[in-house]
């Protein structure tokens, strides 16, 4: 286990609309504020998602388990923004269910908002991170720098 201690910096309120790319969002209002280090809260409806809903078999590197929908769900979602080569990236986990079935994991690609996500992004400052590729996972993993 590794540590370091910095403070909250700014905080920024998003709303998305019904329609919005929720990932593609949360990386524009990460690149125009220059957030370097953040958490991102949100929660609200999802028309659609790509997720990776655990490994095929617990092994290094991992093969994603994909899991989609295109039926509208609810979501409730945590993840960090740090910076990968230069440029934000963003690590999205959350629960997205409907008529109690439930689907949880890094929500990947094609985020499509359903009505309203309203997110908020807590900025770290103090902080020296980045994702940096790590060669035993194959998959660009947190580290302070």
């Amino acid at each position: 286990m590794q540590y370091r201690t910095g403070s909250v910096g700014r905080v920024i309120v998003v709303k998305f609309e019904d329609g919005d790319d929720l990932n593609d969002g949360l990386l524009d209002v990460a690149k125009k504020e220059s957030v370097k280090a953040g958490f991102v809260y949100l929660l609200g409806g999802m028309r659609s998602a790509g997720m990776v809903c655990g490994p095929k078999e617990p092994i290094l590197p991992p093969e994603p388990a994909w899991e989609g929908f295109t039926d509208g769900r609810e979501i409730l979602a945590v993840g960090s923004l740090f910076l990968k080569d230069g440029e934000p990236a963003l690590h999205l986990h959350g629960a997205v269910g409907k008529f109690g079935t439930t689907l949880t994991g890094c929500v990947r690609k094609d985020a499509k908002v359903f009505l309203v996500v309203e997110a908020m992004i807590l900025e770290i400052t103090g902080v020296n991170a980045g994702k940096v590729l790590n060669e035993k996972t194959g998959i660009a993993m947190l580290e302070f720098l």
